[in-house]
């Protein structure tokens, strides 16, 4: 989680990725929808090309001005942005949901979950733990243990 956030944590970041996946590539218009200031945007742009979620590519030579194109890793993030709108419009938005997915055949709202691929079962299943991971070092070795003493003390 850590090394996702740190690419991606704050509010302008997801901000400018979810408007770059619902097709929005310049910079005028991250500007507009977004109200933020061209110095905060220039810094948040730039950041999202170098960890990779957005390519940086001219559309005009005069003056030069470039767009800003998702990638693929862009695009794997999307059901990351979908779960968190989700669960912002299920538990922060009390004046009423401003926008949400839905279904564009029927118009009935999405309501996302995350399954395993595999197994097709819901990862908020008892079937699922947290492990250690193959280049798992004493640290996270001592977390997960003491995860899995806390899940062992439960009723």
């Amino acid at each position: 989680m850590g090394r996702t956030l740190e690419r991606v944590g704050d509010t302008w970041s997801l901000m400018i990725l979810r408007d770059a996946l619902q097709g929005l590539s310049k910079f005028d218009q991250f500007e507009k929808s977004l109200g933020v200031a061209p110095n905060i945007l220039t810094q948040r742009l730039a950041a999202l090309v170098e960890a990779g979620f957005l390519e940086r590519r001219p559309y005009q030579e005069r003056p030069l001005r470039h767009e800003y194109v998702v990638t693929d890793l862009a695009r794997d993030f999307a059901p990351v942005m979908t779960a968190l709108m989700a669960f912002g419009n299920r538990h922060y938005a009390v004046e009423g949901v401003a926008s949400h997915m839905v279904d564009a055949v029927t118009g009935l709202p999405a309501e996302p979950v995350l399954v395993d691929r595999r197994s097709g079962k819901p990862m908020d299943s008892p079937d699922f733990v947290y492990t250690a991971g193959p280049a798992a070092g004493p640290f996270v070795l001592d977390r997960v243990a003491q995860v899995a003493r806390g899940r062992a003390a439960r009723p």
